[in-house]
Order: C-alpha cells, then structure tokens, then sequence
C-alpha cells in the first residue's frame, strides 16, 4: 500500500512536463503546443497571430473535455467565508494568508510597500471593460499620463506584437462540509492527475482522515456531491477522489460544484454569479488557472478587433496561474524567496511571429505579468533546460513548455518585452517588483503615488497601467 500511495503522490510532485492534447486528463500545466486562439470560427494567418474574427458570443475552448464555465445561477449568491477562530488544521487555503508575518529586522521588500485606501480596492468591474482607466508611463521621457484602455490602440503600430494569456480560471474554490462530523470545509483545487485524482489545499477543524468524505456545497447551496480523502503530501495538500457520475469528468464535476476563485479582497472573496464571466478574458481557452491574468480583463473582443484591423500580430501564450500567486514573501532578501511553479507554454510558431515582427521593428507588448513571466522565461532557458532568473546570458526566445518559477527582481535584464500592460498590485507582492523592474523604480513608485492621488481603481477588478 505504502508503495503505491507514493506512486500516487508521485503523480503531483516532481513529474516532467509533457506534450499533451487539451481533449486528454492529464494534469494541468502541459498541452498541445499547438492549441492556438480558434474559437468561434476565428482564422489564423500565416504568421501565427489571430485573423480579426472575435465573436460576440462567449469564446469557449473547443477542448470536448473541458467544461464551460457559465453564469446560470439566476439570484445572486455570496459564498460565505469560513471562520478560522476554531481551525486547527495545519494545511491552509492561500485566501486566508496573503500578507507575510510581521518582522522586527530590516528587509528589502520595506521598499516595495505603500498605503492604499481601501476605497480604491475595486469590488466590480466596469460594465465596459475597455472603460477603465489607463495610466501610460512613458520610460523615455519619465512621464505619466491618464487615458483609458480603449486608447491602446493609439500606441500600436502595424509591425507590433500583443501578447495574452489564454489561460481559463476554473471554479477552483470549493466548499462543503465533513460527513462524519459535519464541520465546515473550504478547499482550492490545484489540479488533477490521468487516473482522476486531485490535489487541493484544504481547510477545516482537525485534521481529515483517508477515507472521509467531504460532502460539497454548489453555489445553489446544495450538498450533492463528495470527495473522498486519498492521501496527505509533504507539501501539506490532499489527494483526493471526486466521486464522479458515469461519463463525468474533473472539469464538468468542478463547474457543477465549484465557486469561482476571486481574491479575498474582493467581497471578502464571496463570489456572485456574475464573476463567472466577469473574473474571465473574453479570449479565455485552456482550462487551468485558479486565478485570472487579470491585465486581459480589460478586453473586449471588439477592441481586439480594432487592434488587429492596425496590423497587429495577436500571440496567444498559455501560464495556468497557481495558488502559488498567493503566496507572501516572508524573507527579507529576495533572493531568498523561492516562486511557486507554474506551467507555461509558448509555441513555435507564436516565437517566429514575434521574432519576425522585432526583426521588421515591431514590438512586443506583453498584456499581464503572466505574459511577461511567459516571455522571459522562455527567453532564459540554459542548456541545461533550467531558467536563469538573472536574464544576464546570451539566450534568445524559444518554445518552451514546462515549469516555471522565474521571480524577476533588480537587477533582472529583460530580453523580449518592449511595453506591457498590467493591472496596479499589492504592496510588498512579486508583481510589484516585477513591474518596478521594468518601469523603472523611482518611476513607477512615482506612477503609483500619482494613481491614489488620483482615484484609481486597484487590483483584479481595477484599472490598467500600461508602461511604454
């Protein structure tokens, strides 16, 4: 038993990446590299960008296998938090811990930290997405000025790149209630292995047993579908087995019970049924995120279209953002901070696209910190096929489909993104020094003083800074 409860935790830990058709139940993280940006009819030119087809229908993956992810709850619903005055369970879910323990010695993420009112946290998107504010810092000329989204097209020039993150946010939070004791539950999926089970994080009073059940609760506040506790990690997750009906499987299961995972800022991370399509890019195809690329937010596909009609390569890139985007940094030098892995894949073809276009003096504009991290990992890959954090080697940009863990931080040398557009992050996070080291320190605090004096709306639902 004992051997073959490891090979089942084998299946999460330490596995290689593979290839993999999205129509196959292998984990998250690796697929087809071929999977392009083709819903809903939409064409593909020569060079690998998307052809201006963008539907006014929901773009949905053409992945049989993947569930869709609907808005069909009528009355507005609010998952309630658990309370954790009573847990004692030692595993976490990371909606609970997103700032690092308090500490007395000095640390360099001090620098990184500022005040927010939290009348600037957005609870709700705009009903235009490509409404919201954006803030243009312009690098070569230290300036800052104030537009919208829909303005980005004004900064395009035919020979440019826009790259985005495809990835799809499945209804990963999970809630419900122990059988044998009835206590409360919440758990977050992280993924699922061939043989239909899956690793989640987990939390409740004491600890769960192998064998127990976990009765579910789905946003219509019914207890109709279980989980059935395999195994504890080292890494302090559960393996777990839904049980499925006949001809179900993991995403239909998840999208009958899950709640759609939006941060503890927003409403205390009680989800409405509108999240399921407002935490979601209109361009959303692999399924695999338990948070969105929340940069693409501001898309519409009309914008896209508008974009393309300019002669602008659209390069769809894949990141399955993980719980680890939770995770604080608690050391107080950031070269000791280790990045959680994620999966992320970038083809052949997207490569030479945007090789083509730098060569004819194009752009790369990286929409989000996902395609950024996308980019230059696959940018900084050695021979040894490890990722070189620091950016200082004489690699260039190749398909790449596997883990990364690329933490960028000063000094970092960046090698493929000209311009990004991302979204305004929490203090002391990876994606502020991110950003910071790219626009320029002294600039972009500069940038974000300026966008609380002037009544920006911060984080996933909030608006957009594109740096130029």
């Amino acid at each position: 038993m004992g051997s073959l409860l490891n090979k089942l935790l084998s299946l999460f830990h330490g596995v290689e990446s593979t290839k993999k058709d999205c129509s196959s139940t292998e984990p998250f993280g690796s697929y087809n590299e071929q999977v392009q940006l083709e819903s809903n009819g939409e064409k593909k030119t020569d060079d690998g960008s998307t052809a201006e087809k963008f539907q006014d229908d929901a773009v949905e993956t053409d992945c049989s296998n993947s569930s869709r992810l609907t808005s069909s709850q009528s009355d507005e619903t609010d998952a309630a938090p658990f309370d954790n005055d009573n847990s004692e369970e030692e595993e976490f879910v990371p909606y609970r811990n997103v700032h690092a323990a308090p500490s007395d010695e000095p640390s360099e993420l001090d620098q990184y930290d500022y005040e927010l009112p939290e009348r600037l946290i957005a609870q709700t998107p705009l009903p235009d997405r490509a409404a919201a504010r954006m803030m243009v810092v312009d690098r070569a000329t230290q300036t800052i000025s104030h537009m919208h989204v829909r303005d980005i097209v004004k900064f395009l020039r035919p020979n440019d790149a826009l790259v985005l993150n495809d990835t799809k946010v499945v209804p990963a939070r999970l809630m419900g209630k122990r059988e044998k004791t009835e206590g409360r539950w919440e758990g977050l999926f992280l993924q699922y292995d061939p043989k239909g089970l899956w690793e989640i994080m987990s939390k409740t009073r004491g600890k769960l047993q192998p064998g127990e059940r976990i009765a579910l609760q789905n946003p219509e506040g019914a207890y109709k579908r279980f989980l059935e506790v395999v195994a504890r990690t080292e890494a302090k997750t559960l393996i777990v087995k839904p049980l499925l009906e006949e001809g179900e499987d993991s995403f239909t299961f998840l999208d009958k019970v899950g709640w759609t995972p939006i941060p503890p800022y927003i409403r205390s991370g009680r989800m409405k049924p509108s999240d399921r399509l407002d935490y979601q890019t209109v361009y959303a195809r692999i399924p695999g995120a338990v948070a969105a690329p929340t940069a693409g937010l501001h898309f519409t596909k009309e914008l896209l279209v508008e974009i393309q009609k300019r002669g602008v390569a659209i390069c769809p890139i894949t990141l399955h953002v993980g719980a680890g985007t939770f995770k604080p940094i608690s050391v107080t030098k950031l070269s000791e901070h280790h990045m959680h892995s994620e999966y992320a894949t970038i083809t052949d073809k997207v490569v030479q696209t945007l090789k083509e276009r730098k060569t004819r003096g194009g752009r790369v504009f990286a929409v989000g910190t996902t395609s950024v991290r996308t980019l230059e990992s696959a940018s900084n890959v050695l021979d040894d096929g490890t990722i070189d954090s620091s950016g200082q080697n004489d690699k260039e940009l190749q398909a790449f489909s596997g883990a990364t863990n690329l933490f960028i931080r000063p000094p970092y040398k960046f090698k493929t993104v000209d311009a990004m557009l991302t979204n305004f992050h929490l203090p002391k996070s990876t994606l502020v020094i991110l950003v910071r080291t790219f626009g320029g320190d002294e600039l972009l605090k500069r940038a974000y003083e300026e966008a609380i004096a002037e009544d920006y709306r911060f984080y996933s639902y909030g608006d957009a800074m594109l740096i130029l």
